[in-house]
């Protein structure tokens, strides 16, 4: 199906491009969402005659996002999850939590439609998140996600919490086995002493 874009639309183009689309998604994304216009003779000229307008509402509603992008950039939020010893978490960090999470730091303006997710998040770490607030103006949030609030501090200095606990563990080991071969050698010089 071919439509007229009413706004940008990543991947697809710009303010007035004519483009073809699959049917399905021209039907139930971008016109129900008055992104886009059947690219008809009707509508061609309906959008010439309205092109004005239609950029500067979209110049309008950049120049706001713009002023929101001040705030929400570089915000950065804790998310609190349980996982395995080895960092990765019993389920995911999902969208919604991150809006959540965003909402609870004051940055109301972000609805999940903004939250872009390359994939999802399934271990302990930090994580870039992007949030488009308008078409044309995106901004990087970033998402800590940890077992615990001390876990969150660690992570944000850059301690990488799971070699740490690693490294941790394996000088344990190396305490006990050391001691046991103490032990052992005490008791080996005892029955030497003996006999």
């Amino acid at each position: 199906m071919d439509i007229i874009l009413l706004e940008r639309i990543e991947k697809l183009g710009a303010i007035g491009d004519v483009v073809s689309v699959k049917d399905g998604y021209a039907r139930n994304y971008l016109l129900p969402n008055k992104k886009a216009l059947r690219a008809n003779e009707g509508n061609r000229k309906l959008f010439e005659a309205n092109r004005a307008k239609i950029e500067a509402d979209n110049a309008a509603r950049r120049g706001d996002a713009e002023g929101q992008a001040k705030t929400v950039a570089g915000a950065k939020v804790v998310l609190i999850r349980q996982a395995s010893n080895a960092g990765q978490l019993y389920g995911s960090v999902s969208v919604r939590d991150i809006v959540e999470a965003l909402h609870e730091a004051g940055h109301n303006v972000v609805t999940k439609a903004m939250v872009v997710l390359e994939r999802p998040i399934k271990t302990l770490g930090l994580f870039d998140v992007r949030v488009n607030l308008h078409p044309e103006v995106q901004v990087l949030i970033e998402a800590n996600v940890a077992r615990s609030p001390d876990e969150a501090a660690l992570q944000a200095e850059g301690v990488n919490v799971i070699d740490q606990q690693f490294a941790a563990e394996e000088a344990e080991a190396a305490a006990a086995a050391e001691e046991f071969l103490e032990t052992q050698a005490e008791a080996t010089a005892e029955q030497d002493d003996a006999a």
